[in-house]
């Protein structure tokens, strides 16, 4: 009887959702199965090219600095260009940089390059976002948006460990292996998913006025949530530049650290889909609250911590706020944005994700050195705290989703291909 309960639960979990959204699916699990090069970039830099830490760091800083730049002209492109050409131009610029970058000797080519990596693996953010929301009905979209964030961290999961043995092989391999894994998505792009953006009828251009950054910015509860964004990025980020520094401080040993962290992958693979199942049709506003909650105050516990039980306790609580949040915040992003301004929607909330990706390990290394690592946790707690009252006041009185930039159920298409101009009826964000 388990059995049979958990294979009904499995199939109610994928049913319902259209084939272009399984090739979108195919397409990020494909892209983060050959995410090797995030993972050892430190280790080729210090370790196989006898660089120091303080270079590696300023690498790790360019490449942020590339995503920041390019989340917003994405978000134009995508609504300009279309979702397609922009996904499409995004991962062949991702697989050409990546592969240069594996060539580069000079320390100036590898910082420029690796800027350009940042830019391009970036830029697919907000168009994956866009065109997940224009092909899955609104009250699947919480279910999508998860089964996509499986998606990311189950690859991250298996191409982190690859990662190790193949660094030990050849670092060039893992620039290459990657470089063809992405090309391998934009060719999935090319054949399977056609284009989705919403097409504008002259009636409709006549009466909904034109939407730019300057639109996004003057929209005051948006821009909140992308605050707040910015904020539970912050505390989750802590967990890789944080926790590491705060563990080797206290003792622990790069391995005693693995095997903390690796709950967090672990738990996400393990409890995403079951627990949105619990979540997909609850109050997001309730839902939203506690993770910010269970995010601030799990990271603050870690101040407690004293071994490698009760650190991998802290890990728990704060990864099930991340399951609760990630695809509980990216529909809500989705319901406030208006449905020919995705694309600069979406980028402005992957913006978020990026700048607090340059922030994170500032603010951790500041504090830590100033004042101690419990402040950082205290720190995190006060942030989840503020971050929780942020999303209960910006949701109250929030319209029906049916109402604020959702697709029409009568533009929902069957899950078969469509026209290339019609209305087809997600990371990352980011990465995590």
């Amino acid at each position: 009887m388990p059995l049979a309960a958990l294979r009904r639960a499995a199939k109610e979990s994928v049913s319902g959702l259209p084939r272009e959204f399984w090739w979108l699916w195919t397409s990020t699990l494909v892209n983060r199965l050959g995410a090797f090069v995030a993972t050892f970039m430190a280790l080729y830099l210090t370790l196989d090219r006898g660089y120091s830490a303080t270079y590696a760091g300023l690498v790790a800083a360019l490449h942020g600095l590339g995503g920041v730049i390019s989340s917003l002209g994405a978000g134009v492109m995508t609504d300009r260009l279309g979702r397609r050409p922009t996904l499409l131009i995004a991962q062949a610029s991702t697989a050409l940089s990546v592969a240069l970058l594996g060539f580069m000797k000079d320390p100036l080519a590898i910082a420029a390059v690796a800027f350009l990596v940042g830019m391009a693996s970036n830029a697919s953010r907000p168009a994956v976002q866009a065109m997940m929301a224009d092909i899955v009905r609104p009250e699947d979209r919480v279910r999508a948006f998860s089964l996509n964030y499986w998606a990311i961290n189950l690859g991250f999961a298996i191409s982190s460990t690859g990662a190790g043995f193949i660094a030990e092989f050849s670092y060039l391999a893992g620039f290459l292996i990657e470089a063809a894994m992405t090309m391998v998505c934009a060719v999935v792009v090319f054949a399977k998913l056609p284009e989705s953006r919403p097409v504008r009828t002259a009636l409709e251009k006549e009466a909904e006025p034109d939407v730019g950054l300057g639109t996004v910015l003057r929209d005051g509860r948006f821009m909140g949530v992308v605050g707040l964004s910015f904020l539970i990025a912050l505390i989750f980020m802590q967990g890789s530049v944080g926790l590491p520094v705060a563990m080797g401080e206290a003792g622990f040993t790069p391995a005693d650290y693995g095997l903390a962290i690796a709950v967090n992958g672990v738990l996400i693979v393990a409890l995403q889909i079951p627990v949105t199942r619990f979540i997909e049709h609850r109050d997001p506003q309730r839902l939203l609250v506690v993770s910010a909650l269970l995010a601030g105050y799990g990271f603050g516990l870690t101040a407690f911590a004293g071994s490698i039980g009760v650190f991998a306790l802290t890990v728990c609580v704060w990864t099930l706020a991340e399951i609760v949040n990630a695809p509980t915040q990216t529909g809500l992003v989705v319901r406030l944005s208006p449905l020919h301004g995705r694309g600069r929607y979406q980028g402005m909330y992957t913006l978020s994700w990026a700048v607090a990706a340059l922030v994170a390990p500032l603010m951790s290394g500041f504090v830590i050195d100033r004042f101690g690592a419990e402040w950082l946790w205290g720190t995190c707690a006060v942030i989840g705290t503020v971050a929780a009252l942020g999303y209960w006041s910006l949701m109250r009185g929030l319209p029906e989703e049916e109402t604020v930039g959702a697709v029409p159920a009568s533009t929902v298409p069957a899950p078969t291909v469509p026209a290339p101009d019609a209305v087809a009826d997600s990371i990352p964000g980011v990465t995590r």
